[in-house]
């Protein structure tokens, strides 16, 4: 748990002192005026990608074995993108970065996370409604037991 707490402070650190998390920046991207979060996006792809690479490689992990399955190309996914890409405009911030501003203390950050929160809420409440319209896949159930390094495939 403590390695954990370390992870996820550093990691907020870094997205604070890089303006990951600062509004200005994120709307400065957005409009083509500020290029450093594409850096910074681009270096994390760029050190995430071999370790994945060499991950799926091996198969296993010092934890146990992990498995990387492909998945297939739902068209939601698009619609989710575009929706998430507009929210995160809006905001300035996405997941990660609203806890970061919390932390900062910035107020407006704890709208972003009701807005968050009751989107993911609505999200769950409406999803199966929306599953009969459209015949979207069904939801896989969140794992009960201690979080694995394994990915779900949502396959069978």
């Amino acid at each position: 748990m403590l390695l954990y707490l370390l992870l996820g402070t550093s990691f907020g650190f870094i997205l604070s002192r890089s303006g990951a998390a600062d509004y200005d920046y994120i709307q400065g991207m957005f409009l083509l005026e500020e290029f450093q979060l594409y850096g910074i996006i681009a270096t994390a792809v760029a050190l995430t990608a071999p370790g994945l690479w060499l991950v799926k490689r091996a198969g296993r992990t010092w934890r146990g074995p992990v498995r990387i399955d492909p998945r297939p190309f739902n068209p939601g996914n698009v619609a989710g993108g575009l929706l998430f890409g507009v929210g995160w405009s809006i905001a300035g911030m996405c997941p990660g970065p609203i806890f970061v501003n919390v932390g900062e203390g910035k107020i407006y950050a704890l709208a972003a996370l009701a807005g968050a929160l009751v989107g993911a809420g609505a999200f769950g409440t409406l999803y199966h409604r929306v599953q009969r319209i459209f015949g979207l896949p069904p939801l896989a159930a969140p794992p009960l037991a201690a979080p694995s390094l394994a990915v779900r495939t949502g396959k069978g």
